[in-house]
């Protein structure tokens, strides 16, 4: 394992994943990568939450030297697929409105791309996480009122699950977390992969480094 105490950057300007590092122990430095989403397509979910994750934490680690020992940068994605069509951010309010008219009732899948890149050590691993979600039979009246809101505006699959959005999910099946942005537990898999032990980056306890 890395002797160094490390820090974690995360390459995104996501509140939900932030706060999912902050309620582990992790207190993350947050630079958003501002990637240009678009210059990058696939029609397989997996390949294009993965490219997408690791080209934000690669723009990211680009801007540190390479003499950063323990420093950490992770990149996530998130699409949802229902249908066989694959759904990341709406437009706008009416793509929005008709998204959730065609999904409520169906059962999608959240797909996670996650990245993380040691500076210093140049190692990389990509990865990425599927979660069942059960979308509930809502009204256009609550779909209205939810998109009205404002909450899923700006979140793949036009739904949050740590707001609002909760009382229109029927079931989870799979990573609660990763629905949110984040797989915690393939977070601290992948930190295992690259020498790292994931509660050396807890910020409250001093934990012991071997």
């Amino acid at each position: 394992m890395n002797t160094v105490r490390p820090t974690l950057v995360l390459a995104s300007a996501s509140s939900a994943r932030r706060q999912l590092l902050v309620n582990a122990g992790i207190t993350p430095t947050i630079q958003p990568s501002h990637f240009d989403e678009s210059t990058i397509t696939s029609s397989d979910p997996l390949v294009l939450v993965q490219r997408l994750a690791l080209s934000k934490a690669e723009l990211v680690a680009s801007q540190y030297l390479t003499n950063s020992p323990g420093l950490v940068v992770l990149g996530c994605d998130s699409v949802l697929v229902i249908n066989g069509e694959i759904h990341g951010k709406p437009k706008d309010t009416e793509e929005a409105v008709a998204r959730w008219q065609s999904m409520r009732g169906q059962t999608g899948e959240l797909v996670t791309g996650h990245a993380l890149i040691d500076v210093a050590q140049q190692q990389t691993v990509v990865d990425h996480r599927i979660t069942e979600v059960e979308f509930a039979m809502v009204s256009d009246r609550q779909i209205q009122a939810y998109i009205a809101s404002g909450e899923p505006m700006h979140c793949a699959g036009c739904f949050t699950l740590e707001g609002k959005g909760s009382a229109f999910i029927e079931k989870i099946v799979g990573c609660y977390s990763n629905v949110l942005g984040l797989s915690m537990p393939l977070l601290r898999q992948m930190l295992d992969a690259i020498g790292y032990d994931i509660t050396h980056f807890w910020a409250e306890i001093e934990t012991p480094l071997v």
